[in-house]
């Protein structure tokens, strides 16, 4: 081949077959790192089985190994928070149930009590009872949720199957307590929307029965499993120091062993006159927070018991009528509306009953001007609310500290220097809810 028509990106040769260009870029020597020419960056999500939800990691690999990992989120973003400085401080419930919707009745209860704080009122002791029941309920069900989908990512089908299971008769029980299986809107500013129906006790008491009797069956599958036990043990470790440097709450702190559970260390709604464990663990891995969120099931089916048995008549709302809406509502055949009797009582009282109803349905009450942080202990870890009212019906901010956003930091610490395999065990026993995360 002559110089003048050498080709240095194309060059030609021939074979048996015929002529052949073996196309070259000439530049691509200059881009390669000499010193790390054998790492791949891989993008895992934000649409992946095992990312837990819309979450998109970007892992450094050399090998098998992992060199540096990164979370990337806001595939989920709905902008809640900015919502809710649109809506009156009732309506906020209907936003802030939706962000960790694994844990409804927490996001409910804690933006409640800051805006009870923030009036000066307290709401009454039967719902406060059955804020503590729906909470511990709501923390079984999205424990259960976790040791589903962990199980499901890691290859424990059967686990998947048994978890959804289980978790299916939190949502029926829910459904028959709230109206609703998931995003409620049941606890209301000075109480709840309504109370109990008819029967509700028999209800609770049975489903403590069947989770009693079938808890155990995770032990058999899962926990003394061998494979499982090798799959998760020493995996996803994250010391004490680590946790409070990257503030990790809830499970994955209790399993590098500090106690720190908020209804213990913090009180709110009662929870002092409760008898129940914090579990806690030493080893830090994915193993123990397993356990953890195993035992943590069975001291909720307690709490849960005793709530049932404090449970005494009385109002589900506070008395003020400037704040009560939409107090003892009775709802409609269909299930959608106000039933007749209720809008015939209300426009059978007076006139000014009727106006001062529609305001307060329409334009809302008012709260006064402060701020305040409210925080209730979640599954997932401390779940705090900072809410700034200026004295109108609106929150001027409303700002959540959501603990899977928080959590999440955690998971380059737990993953770096391991296997890609063990990224996805990792970011399964943080147990993230994007929801959350994105708000």
């Amino acid at each position: 081949m002559s110089s003048d028509t050498f080709d240095a990106y194309a060059p030609e040769r021939e074979t048996t077959e015929g002529k052949v260009y073996t196309v070259t870029g000439g530049d691509w020597d200059t881009l390669l790192d000499e010193e790390h020419d054998d790492r791949i960056v891989i993008n895992m999500g934000p649409q992946h089985p095992s990312t837990h939800g819309v979450l998109r990691l970007v892992l450094e690999l050399e090998g098998e190994t992992v060199q540096q990992a990164r979370s990337v989120i806001g595939y989920l973003h709905t902008g809640i928070e900015k919502n809710c400085e649109y809506r009156t401080w009732t309506q906020g419930v209907t936003f802030v149930t939706r962000m960790d919707y694994l844990a409804p009745l927490f996001n409910e209860t804690a933006y409640c009590l800051g805006v009870e704080k923030l009036l000066g009122v307290e709401a009454p002791r039967r719902a406060q009872v059955a804020r503590v029941l729906l909470m511990e309920l709501t923390r079984i069900g999205s424990h259960l949720v976790c040791l589903a989908t962990g199980g499901m990512e890691l290859g424990a089908l059967t686990g998947m199957t048994a978890g959804f299971r289980e978790r299916e008769e939190v949502l029926h029980l829910m459904e028959f307590l709230t109206g609703l299986r998931m995003n409620n809107a049941f606890v209301r500013p000075g109480g709840l929307a309504q109370d109990f129906p008819d029967g509700w006790e028999e209800r609770v008491a049975d489903f403590v029965k069947i989770m009693k009797k079938r808890l155990p069956d995770y032990d058999k599958l899962l926990t003394g499993q061998p494979i499982w036990r090798q799959r998760l043990e020493g995996v996803g470790y994250l010391p004490v120091d680590g946790c409070l440097a990257l503030g990790a709450t809830g499970p994955i702190l209790r399993s590098a062993g500090l106690p720190w559970d908020l209804r213990k260390i913090e009180p709110y709604c009662g929870y002092e006159e409760y008898d129940f464990e914090v579990p806690v663990a030493t080893e830090a891995d994915c193993y123990a927070r397993y356990r953890l969120r195993l035992a943590e099931i069975h001291e909720s089916l307690k709490i849960i018991e005793q709530a049932a048995k404090k449970m005494e008549p009385g109002p589900v709302m506070v008395a003020d009528r400037k704040v009560a809406w939409p107090a003892q509502l009775s709802i409609g055949s269909d299930g959608m509306g106000n039933s007749l009797e209720h809008v015939r009582k209300i426009m059978g009282q007076s006139m000014e009953s009727l106006i001062h109803h529609f305001k307060l349905v329409t334009e809302g009450f008012s709260v006064p001007a402060g701020q305040v942080y409210s925080v209730v202990e979640s599954p997932r870890g401390e779940l705090g609310y900072h809410l700034v009212s200026d004295g109108g019906t609106r929150p001027v901010r409303v700002h959540v500290r959501d603990p899977s956003f928080v959590n999440l930091q955690t998971m380059p610490a737990m993953s770096e220097g391991g296997m890609v395999a063990d990224v996805i065990a990792a970011v399964a026993s943080i147990d993230p809810v994007m929801g959350g995360v994105d708000r």
